[in-house]
């Protein structure tokens, strides 16, 4: 079968996610920061869509209805954790991570880093236009913002990837 609007939901997702779950994942964890959380969330997109398959207006746009998804996801997941780490410094309960330029630090993990410290929006829009190589329309469209929003986010988010990459070489190289 090739045309997926002839697909049930079942053929569709086979399809779907034999194609496209590893960078869904990847997607995923990179806005999330955990392989493991990531892959739960893209397994949620993909119950999601399931379900819903016979109301999804055009079925030739499910991948990008998938990665909105996946996005969607990640957001929720993070403003969870927000609540949970408010809760657990109220209870007094606080944790600490050291972490310091290390010798086996590589250069993903300082970019990792430098994305962790940018807005929700910024990391969203960088790792959508560098990791899956989306154009600006394809990202306003899976973030349901404007192009103009687009550009504006991943300049921003250029410069201050940039600034914190440098300021990670600087002290621990």
């Amino acid at each position: 079968m090739t045309e997926p609007e002839r697909w049930d939901a079942d053929d569709a997702l086979e399809h779907l996610y034999a194609a496209h779950w590893r960078s869904l994942v990847r997607l995923a964890a990179l806005l999330v920061r955990d392989t493991g959380t990531a892959e739960e969330v893209v397994q949620d997109a993909f119950v999601a869509m399931h379900r819903r398959w016979r109301r999804l207006r055009d079925p030739e746009r499910a991948l990008a209805y998938l990665r909105q998804a996946v996005v969607n996801g990640a957001r929720s997941t993070l403003r969870h954790r927000v609540v949970v780490d408010r809760h657990t410094r109220a209870e007094g309960a606080r944790l600490s991570v050291v972490e310091g330029p290390g010798a086996g630090v590589t250069r993903r993990d300082v970019v990792r880093r430098g994305l962790a410290g940018l807005t929700d929006r910024q990391r969203e829009v960088l790792v959508l236009r560098y990791y899956l190589d989306l154009s600006e329309a394809e990202i306003a469209d899976t973030l349901g913002i404007s192009r103009g929003a687009v550009k504006s986010h991943a300049s921003r988010g250029a410069a201050g990837l940039r600034e914190a990459i440098g300021d990670w070489w600087e002290d621990g190289s």
